[in-house]
């Protein structure tokens, strides 16, 4: 887990020091997010999918979604993981409104403009805020999924961060910096929340858990799938 951390925080340090001492990564920036944006433009559809996608990575839309998952969890009596999916979540915004405001990037200046976007730029908020919210949620109820199914709901998680990382790009909204720098701080407070519920765990003598195959308490699949009454479960 402490590996992985470091992997993850290291591009993310690269990152951050190239958005701001303004190097070479900045420039390709731009051209880049003008390029995508004239590429979108002319294509009403391909504006109102993106839009569409876009709308899975707004707060509202992500705080319903882990409202619903961590009172679920509490009803099935998991109480330390709905705590831990509310503190990642909660934890993680908090995390991307100070980056937000210590580094202030403007957002793009594109020819075409398609979308409304407040505040500053690095990282994107909807690339951080998903990256933590979909990857908690899925390693809350991974147990709950058969072996078979769990790659499956990987990928589909994968596939939903990185559709609205790229929505957001293509709407002229972020730079590329932006969204890698959103997804790579996402996962190393992904990562960071996950190794102190590990701790959580161990203090009440559980096993490590292989979090990618069995999710962040392989302990609650019973609980949480209902084949054990709530007042049973830890």
């Amino acid at each position: 887990m402490i590996v992985a951390f470091v992997l993850v925080t290291v591009p993310f340090a690269i990152l951050l020091f190239e958005v701001l001492a303004k190097g070479p990564l900045t420039q390709v920036d731009g051209n880049v997010a003008n390029w995508m944006n004239g590429w979108v433009h002319g294509s009403p559809w391909l504006v109102h999918t993106l839009e569409i996608i876009s709308l899975f990575g707004l707060p509202l839309c992500l705080g319903i979604l882990v409202a619903a998952g961590a009172a679920f969890a509490w009803w099935r009596g998991r109480h330390r993981l709905a705590a831990y999916l509310v503190v990642t979540v909660i934890g993680g915004s908090l995390v991307d409104t100070a980056v937000k405001v210590l580094v202030n990037r403007p957002r793009p200046k594109v020819d075409h403009p398609l979308d409304t976007a407040f505040g500053t730029s690095f990282p994107s908020g909807h690339a951080m805020a998903s990256t933590i919210t979909y990857g908690a949620l899925l390693l809350v109820f991974l147990p709950v999924l058969s072996r078979r199914l769990r790659p499956i709901a990987i990928a589909a998680a994968i596939a939903i961060v990185v559709a609205i990382g790229s929505s957001r790009l293509l709407l002229g909204v972020h730079f590329i910096s932006d969204v890698v720098g959103g997804y790579v701080l996402g996962l190393a407070w992904l990562i960071g929340s996950t190794a102190v519920f590990e701790i959580w765990r161990k203090e009440e003598g559980k096993r490590p858990a292989h979090v990618l195959k069995e999710g962040a308490d392989p302990e609650a699949g019973p609980a949480l799938k209902g084949d054990v009454p709530a007042s049973a479960s830890a």
